[in-house]
């Protein structure tokens, strides 16, 4: 997530080699992961 990466960037100094930075956290890496989040299954069911 956002708060992970951001840490790594500033650990490693690499702020110049990255454009983007994802804030969705937890949910997001789940998301890739392929596990079922409860808000997308509700707007898939609609």
């Amino acid at each position: 997530g956002g708060g992970d990466t951001l840490a790594a960037v500033e650990k490693y100094n690499i702020a110049d080699k990255v454009s983007y930075i994802s804030t969705g956290g937890g949910a997001f890496l789940e998301f890739l992961e392929g596990k079922k989040l409860p808000a997308v299954a509700m707007l898939e069911a609609k």
